[in-house]
């Protein structure tokens, strides 16, 4: 996975559509939806862990953005 993009439709392969309206929320709650499906062991571990990363460094740049 190399977006946002990607994991949104990846999530949406099992159902999971995620839209709160609060961007930051949006990408936490991913991140546990993508952490169940790898511990029901629906997802294999380089997906997460690229997900995962991903997901963290969006909230990242959200949260510095929202500092200024």
């Amino acid at each position: 996975m190399k977006t946002i993009y990607d994991i949104q439709q990846y999530l949406k392969k099992f159902g999971t559509l995620i839209y709160i309206g609060d961007r930051i929320a949006d990408l936490e709650l991913m991140e546990s939806e993508v952490h169940e499906l790898y511990r029901a062991q629906l997802m294999d571990t380089r997906d997460y862990q690229s997900a995962v990363l991903l997901l963290r460094h969006e909230i990242q740049l959200l949260r510095e953005q929202h500092k200024d």
